[in-house]
């Protein structure tokens, strides 16, 4: 179901994992076969690495355009048939541009026919224990049995990033030269907005909603997050900021080893000009250097694998009950929202820098269009167990002194839930903000009031009169107050 952008009835689903020692961090519906979307083209990229390697590819080489490539549908480079292009330029597309066309090339490239490229990156997934993933096109276009879970794309991103380190850099870049022209990042919002971000891939279809793995490095710590199912990109970002703050603050600052996880290399090969000799295997000058490093990279069959999948009537049957409970939750949120904004927010309260509660993120499954579907081979998900305190996002977008306040509420629990459920409305003018809750002595009672803080007076404004027309209080606040 799809409407104006919006993706209102794709499952979701997130893992967070410590880069470092590939320990899981957090889980919801991690194991649920779901649609990947161009996430599936981190393993189309995988390859490609790999054939470079080997020497089937070079850098250089120019690539015939097939019929086949140049028809595919968008997002494209705007490959034509006939035409000729570098597998640079390729590989820049793929990643950065998330162009379908270009994947599928890449995959021909590869190996001779894109159905025979997606046996050999089914068959390299299982090498890689991507367990539950079945590709049948290089791109990521919704087909049948074309699926993979949270857990198998994060471990697929932390992968990517041990094994070629020479080209991890590339998912960070704002832009790339793709040959027919510049390409900008899908995933350039966050890599722009969250501190510490530095890739790795986007994907979206109507079926799949909007999903993310991304990683981020902050000191000693590197997190990986998968999230499938968002609603929208906007609402996606926030709460992909969401996981990577809560894996931040659940990673140890110390490890058993002294080893640091460095960031790979920004000299990458795809920079160079000269083409890679067939004798030459790629080697990173600075490799990542982790606490608990992942097997050496698996070879594999390359004969046929085909894998059992979940039927597509099976599929559909999910997403219409995801739909379904979707809609019921709303409307009890809205009910239980009326009752909780029963406190009118003062005007002028003392700021402080409290960050968000554990409890709020629990409630993820009704806010961010959480659907509690695990697979029949997943079984039951245990609840997160609680920690004291999530570091909040340290960018604002937008910058400016002034806030907004919400309401004040009876609990921390119910300050943040309204914070979290607002951040995810798509409200262009809270996009950057921060959250904030400070409490305060009402009428001889502590309360807790809702802001988010770090905008423009315009900003300000916009976002109340939004707000207000929804039957949601808001009162704007200026600089100092």
């Amino acid at each position: 179901m799809f409407f104006s952008g919006i993706s209102l009835a794709a499952p979701y689903a997130a893992l967070v994992m410590d880069a470092r020692t590939g320990e899981v961090l957090h889980s919801r519906n991690a194991d649920t076969r779901l649609h990947p979307a161009s996430l599936t083209k981190m393993m189309t990229l995988y390859m490609t690495f790999k054939a470079v390697e080997s020497g089937q590819l070079h850098l250089d080489q120019k690539i015939k355009v097939t019929k086949h490539a140049a028809s595919e549908p968008p997002s494209r480079l705007g490959l034509k048939a006939g035409m000729k292009i570098s597998v640079r330029h390729l590989i820049r597309a793929a990643a950065v541009k998330s162009a379908n066309d270009a994947a599928t090339l890449l995959g021909e490239a590869i190996a001779g026919s894109e159905a025979n490229f997606a046996k050999r990156m089914t068959a390299q997934a299982k090498a890689l224990g991507m367990s539950k993933t079945s590709f049948k096109n290089a791109h990521g276009l919704t087909s049948s049995g074309h699926m993979s879970t949270a857990r198998d794309m994060a471990l697929l991103g932390r992968r990517i990033m041990y094994d070629f380190p020479d080209y991890y850099n590339l998912f960070s870049r704002r832009n790339a030269d793709a040959g027919l022209r510049v390409v900008p990042n899908t995933n350039r919002k966050l890599l722009a907005n969250y501190r510490g971000a530095d890739g790795i891939k986007t994907g979206y279809t109507n079926a799949a909603g909007f999903n993310l793995v991304a990683s981020a490095q902050r000191g000693n710590k590197r997190v990986i997050v998968a999230m499938f199912g968002g609603r929208s990109s906007a609402t996606r970002n926030a709460r992909v900021a969401e996981l990577l703050d809560m894996g931040f603050n659940r990673v140890p600052n110390r490890y058993a080893s002294n080893a640091m996880p460095a960031t790979p290399t920004r000299g990458a090969r795809l920079a160079a000009a000269a083409p890679v000799p067939d004798s030459l295997t790629l080697k990173a000058p600075r490799a990542p250097s982790f606490a608990s490093r992942p097997k050496s990279r698996p070879a594999f069959d390359d004969g046929p694998l085909l894998v059992a999948s979940a039927s597509q009537d099976d599929l559909e049957a999910q997403i219409l009950a995801a739909a379904q409970a979707q809609a019921n939750s709303a409307a009890k949120l809205a009910a239980k929202a009326e009752q909780e904004v029963a406190v009118a927010p003062a005007k002028r309260p003392e700021l402080h820098a409290n960050n968000s509660a554990q409890a709020a993120l629990d409630t993820e499954t009704a806010i961010v269009n959480s659907v509690a579907l695990v697979s029949a081979t997943a079984g039951y998900i245990e609840p997160e167990p609680e920690v004291r305190r999530i570091v909040t996002r340290q960018t604002g977008a937008q910058g400016g002194g002034w806030s907004v306040q919400l309401g004040a509420y009876g609990s921390r629990y119910k300050a943040e839930k309204i914070l979290l459920r607002t951040a995810l409305a798509d409200l262009q003018a809270l996009s950057g903000a921060l959250r904030k809750i400070s409490p305060a002595q009402i009428d001889g009672r502590t309360m807790y009031r809702a802001r988010f803080v770090g905008i423009s007076s315009g900003s300000a404004q916009r976002a109340c009169a939004r707000l207000n027309a929804r039957n949601q209080p808001c009162t704007a606040i200026g600089p100092g107050a």
